[in-house]
């Protein structure tokens, strides 16, 4: 072979993406190992994929899907409210930060799950209880990151914006925020993993309701392939919402350099 042509072939080697083919070894890998290992709660992946399928056409999986999904979005809506508000006001306020700070790392590396029946005892079995499970998961990461991506702002950026005359809410608006946003978008992208793993806790342990209830209904039966299956569902949750939230992170971030954006 000539060296133009290994060039060529090693070219078209490195353009072809990684994930795809990290995908496709893991599941090669996963139906192997389900094969050889002969055990009831691995099953192979094929087996996987077909109980999905059988659950899809049932319309056992899509019901409990949504119910899923939407309190996922409302616990995320909540998170990303508070964690935003909090975090510029601690960010931009020393007090603020002094006043609230031990309780927002306390409540960040306490088990969030123990917080449930506290949830449940005061708002029922209800959407209201998971909602809540989903907050105690996503919120504290994204302050604490927000908080951390305003205070690390240069100071010489504020100083030029108050030496042309801007008010502290122009200050904070055009200065601050965008300067901070590509520190801001990485604790959202956080944000969005940690309130997928609240959704399905907080529906397996408070209400059994949505994918958490297929879940542990699954799992009462031992059923290795209906627990795998519904993973499946929740991986493909996570994986959606983390590119819906990178998205959004390219166009707000968009004029950042690439080599500074650290994604």
């Amino acid at each position: 072979m000539s060296a133009p042509a290994r060039a060529r072939g090693g070219l078209s080697w490195r353009r072809v993406p990684a994930g795809p083919i990290s995908l496709l070894a893991g599941a090669i890998a996963w139906e192997l190992i389900g094969h050889l290992a002969g055990a009831s709660f691995f099953p192979p992946l094929s087996t996987v994929i077909g109980r999905l399928a059988g659950m899809a056409a049932s319309g056992e999986i899509f019901a409990s899907l949504a119910d899923s999904l939407l309190n996922l979005v409302l616990g995320f809506a909540v998170s990303l409210a508070g964690g935003l508000l909090v975090g510029v006001a601690m960010g931009r306020f020393r007090k603020v930060e002094a006043a609230l700070g031990v309780y927002v790392y306390a409540l960040l590396t306490a088990p969030s799950l123990v917080f449930a029946p506290i949830f449940f005892s005061l708002l029922g079995e209800g959407r209201g209880s998971i909602v809540a499970v989903v907050v105690m998961y996503a919120m504290f990461v994204m302050i604490i990151n927000t908080a951390s991506a305003i205070q690390s702002v240069p100071g010489h950026l504020v100083e030029m914006a108050r030496s042309y005359g801007a008010s502290e809410t122009q200050i904070l608006l055009r200065v601050m925020l965008p300067a901070a946003a590509p520190m801001i978008m990485a604790g959202v992208r956080l944000g969005v993993g940690r309130a997928v793993t609240g959704m399905i806790n907080g529906e397996m342990f408070i209400a059994v309701v949505g994918l958490g209830r297929i879940v542990t209904q699954a799992g009462g039966r031992f059923d290795g392939a209906g627990v795998l299956a519904v993973l499946l569902v929740i991986i493909a949750i996570a994986l959606g919402a983390v590119a819906l939230v990178q998205a959004v992170d390219r166009k707000i971030t968009g004029w950042v350099p690439q080599t500074s954006r650290g994604h």
